[in-house]
């Protein structure tokens, strides 16, 4: 596998119907995790703890910084995260696809330096079923 941009990892969200990039993030970052459901009982084999397949909870996590594109991308995600709504957004992986689903804005933050550009951080929680697509 050839090393990959990491310009090329968008995070969009949809905006009348069609995605959008959100902003200049610099930094990006997606987990996927599951929680673990532990049988493990006085017969199991050896005392090795045991898990129960299948049944955990599954979520995925989207973080990133960096500049807004514009005032209205700015004022969408202030938006959504004031009101606590649930958007469905979407990050393009290169060489692996897209994930899509709904997610909550958790976090928002806003920094800057007195001679620099205004940043932000974002994290993302999903808040649903997330399905993948070929790039």
């Amino acid at each position: 596998m050839v090393a990959q941009k990491g310009r090329d990892l968008l995070l969009k969200v949809e905006d009348g119907g069609s995605f959008v990039t959100v902003a200049g993030l610099r930094t990006k970052r997606l987990s996927f995790n599951a929680q673990a459901v532990d049988v493990t009982d006085a017969q199991s084999a050896g005392r090795w703890r045991e898990l129960l397949g299948g049944a955990g909870v599954q979520r995925a996590s989207v973080s990133g910084g960096g500049i807004f594109r514009d005032q209205a991308s700015d004022a969408l995600v202030r938006a959504a995260f004031f009101a606590g709504d649930i958007l469905s957004f979407q990050l393009a992986i290169p060489d692996f696809g897209t994930v899509s689903g709904p997610f909550q804005i958790t976090a928002l933050e806003y920094s800057g330096n007195h001679d620099g550009e205004v940043l932000f951080e974002i994290a993302l929680e999903s808040a649903g079923a997330l399905s993948f697509g070929a790039l």
